[in-house]
């Protein structure tokens, strides 16, 4: 375990600015743009090489300029009035939640992820499922729930990506010092020297530290068994975000399930209602229903408690694509766990056993589905897809009667607008557009802003985003001394006046990032165009593990690389957070090209289009429900199926060809005297219009309350007065 000691930050602050250490470490500063320019004016330059970590700056800042701004009235005025808006926030309670259900104000939420995407500073996310957890967390506070999130510290987080000259992705996994970062150590239970609870884990106990975040009124706790007590490979488990083989997995999902229990129950912490993202935290139920028989309940009444509890959502829409363990390697970790639940073995692995196809194993989703009384899926399509892939397991003569709904996706609006964009909303529809934001009325006023503003603040957040690859390249040169052939895949060859669409995303097959290539004459014809050039931007990783990821990942940065091209296509390296929001915010077009149906919703496109940045994608996920014909491009193929995957790929290529050809480019490039694309602008228009109010983590977290947390609240009273 690290010691961390505030006392450093809290000795360097003048007793008139004291409140910038609660500040600092609570995350809400990272979604409230009048905190976030109060810690860019202590530090400038901090601001930027920190990126934008108020932990940093201030163990960083120089004593003389903490000492001075507490003289300047000037910056006075801005601290005051950030502190009251946060006070008001945290304390007052003056939320959407306590106005509509104040009688179940008290009752706890635990939601727990394997991993959860809150700020760059914290790398404890790999990609869309995490960020959405992060997202959630952040709308839980705005809306007041009485939310509880539990998930890993991962010290090593999810790798950097480096690569090298032949475009290969190599992992990079730098520590995060906890002692710079937004987090505070956790005392589990009263004078325990390591503030550690233990688990036990197979035929071994693991001792498990625990950290705290503050996200806005939301508390995220953190297990970490990098402790001294503990084994050096057990030290390991919480080491790397889904590294490891299938035992140190499981492992891992012993310990955010079984152990989430733990430190709920170490903390003093009772939640009545526990949500289950994903199928990595579902071994949870198994300890719940372990604790209710110990208490002398029988397993059906154990089991009818668990499921009135619990909320499961699945994010997988392929069946391989579910956690799923052999018995043996159950046998090893549990044989001295059933017999608490008072099971024998068949009768334990029967909550788990399934055959996807692959062999008969213990099911992850399969436990959940069973064991919860709510379940959905993340988009229309998914709950459909869900529902089909999971019949069997229930038994329906009809696929609509499985018991799978779906909760479409949604992103933090506040965490995702660029400033330009904000401003905008803010002057010309409200000035409290974020407290509204999920209501379709408030955005009708876009019709009267003028084209030339919102183009106008595209075209800011477009150079933004060109100046930072620029900074980037830069960097690379002087730190990594990145030879200049490598540097011309950056980006900084490309146009800011040139159309460019952006594609950024965990890259894996059923993405398709290299779609765009299967017509190479086609393709050239689009980037050399002397009158109306088309740019692509690609960003991304690879599953460290995944190898045809990889190689998909090294064709498409080859292809930028290529002189064919002639510097119109870029690929911007190690994506995390940071660069996906200058990226969402500045490209012109999103690039979106699954497989269908295997994206199960995506997020990365709703962040682009509240942005002012149309969707161009296939009809997968939630752009199935968003898509108008006027908010964006949809790339249909001429047929509903095809036979193989190779002929589907081209007909779906063709067909994103004859869209740009057709489409996309002529709308661009048609301008009007001021060099406005009225037509263009129309589209953002419609895409802010109509994805702003329903696309929303504030309408998806109501959603869940309303459809799940608050009857299952609602069950979970009734019984405990049977």
């Amino acid at each position: 375990m690290h010691d961390v000691d505030e006392n450093l930050i809290r000795a360097k602050l003048p007793q008139r600015l004291a409140g910038l250490e609660e500040l600092a470490y609570n995350l809400w500063w990272s979604w409230h743009r009048s905190s976030r320019d109060m810690f860019k004016q202590l530090d400038r330059t901090l601001w930027k090489t920190t990126r934008h970590n108020p932990v940093r700056i201030l163990l960083e800042v120089p004593q003389e300029r903490l000492d001075m701004l507490a003289k300047d009235p000037s910056f006075l005025r801005i601290y005051d009035a950030v502190l009251l808006e946060f006070k008001r926030d945290i304390i007052n309670g003056h939320h959407w939640y306590s106005r509509t259900h104040p009688e179940l104000g008290e009752h706890q939420i635990a939601y727990v992820s394997a991993e959860f995407g809150l700020h760059t500073s914290l790398p404890i996310y790999s990609g869309g499922l995490g960020v959405l957890s992060g997202d959630h967390t952040k709308e839980a506070s705005d809306l007041g729930l009485p939310f509880i999130a539990i998930g890993f510290l991962y010290e090593q987080g999810y790798f950097r990506q480096r690569l090298d000259p032949s475009g290969w992705q190599e992992a990079i996994y730098p520590p995060l010092n906890p002692q710079e970062v937004a987090l505070r150590a956790k005392v589990c239970k009263e004078g325990t020297e390591n503030h550690a609870v233990t688990l036990r884990i197979g035929d071994r106990d693991i001792q498990l530290c625990v950290w705290e975040v503050h996200v806005g009124r939301t508390r995220l706790y953190l297990m970490d068994t990098d402790i001294e007590v503990n084994a050096p490979w057990d030290r390991e488990l919480t080491a790397r975000l889904y590294g490891g083989d299938q035992e140190m997995r499981l492992q891992q999902e012993i310990l955010l399930g079984i152990g989430g229990v733990y430190i709920m129950r170490a903390l003093g912490l009772k939640p009545k209602v526990w949500h289950i993202n994903e199928g990595h935290a579902a071994f949870l139920v198994l300890e719940r229903l372990r604790e209710y028989v110990s208490q002398g309940m029988s397993i059906e009444e154990a089991k009818k408690r668990v499921k009135a509890a619990t909320i499961f959502t699945t994010h997988t829409p392929v069946p391989a694509g579910h956690d799923a363990f052999p018995f043996g390697l159950m046998d090893k970790y549990f044989h001295d766990f059933w017999p608490q639940m008072g099971l024998n073995r068949e009768e334990f692995l029967a909550l788990g056993s399934y055959n996807s196809g692959y062999g008969e194993a213990f099911n992850m989703t399969k436990l959940a589905l069973l064991m919860s009384g709510h379940a959905n899926g993340v988009s229309e399509l998914h709950g459909e897809v869900s529902r089909e892939m999971w019949q069997n397991l229930f038994e329906c003569e009809k696929v609509k009667e499985v018991p799978i709904g779906h909760v479409t996706n949604g992103v933090h609006l506040s965490s995702w607008t660029g400033e330009a964009m904000h401003r905008l909303y803010r002057r010309s529809i409200s000035p409290d557009w974020v407290e509204h934001q999920d209501e379709p009325i408030l955005w009708e006023r876009l019709e009267e802003v003028s084209d030339k503003k919102l183009w106008d603040a595209h075209m800011h957040l477009k150079r933004k985003m060109f100046a930072t690859m620029r900074e980037r390249a830069r960097e690379d040169r002087i730190t990594r001394a990145t030879p200049p052939e490598q540097l011309l895949v950056s980006g900084i060859f490309l146009d800011p006046e040139a159309l460019v669409i952006g594609f950024s995303r965990r890259f894996a097959t059923y993405k398709r990032a290299n779609l765009i290539f299967r017509n190479i004459e086609r393709l050239l014809e689009l980037v050399h165009d002397p009158y109306r050039p088309v740019q692509f931007l690609f960003a991304g990783k690879a599953h460290p593990a995944d190898d045809p990821g990889k190689r998909l990942l090294q064709e498409v940065y080859n292809w930028a690389r290529n002189p064919e091209v002639g510097g119109r296509i870029a690929f911007i390296e190690d994506y995390d957070m940071h660069v996906s929001r200058y990226l969402v915010q500045g490209v012109d077009v999103w690039l979106n090209t699954p497989r269908k149906p295997m994206e199960a919703s995506g997020t990365s496109g709703m962040k682009a289009a509240f942005n002012g940045v149309p969707n161009l994608s296939i009809l997968d996920g939630w752009w199935a429900e968003a898509y108008n014909g006027r908010n964006g491009w949809a790339i249909i193929s001429e047929k509903e199926h095809y036979d193989t995957l190779e002929a589907l790929d081209d007909a779906d290529a063709n067909a994103l060809y004859r869209v740009l050809e057709e489409e996309v480019v002529p709308l661009f490039y048609q301008r009007d005297r001021d060099d406005v694309p009225r037509g263009w602008v129309a589209t953002m228009r419609e895409a802010i219009r109509t994805v702003g109010p329903y696309f929303s983590t504030r309408r998806m977290v109501k959603e869940y309350a309303e459809k799940y947390y608050v009857p299952a609240l609602l069950d979970v009273l009734a019984l405990d007065t049977e």
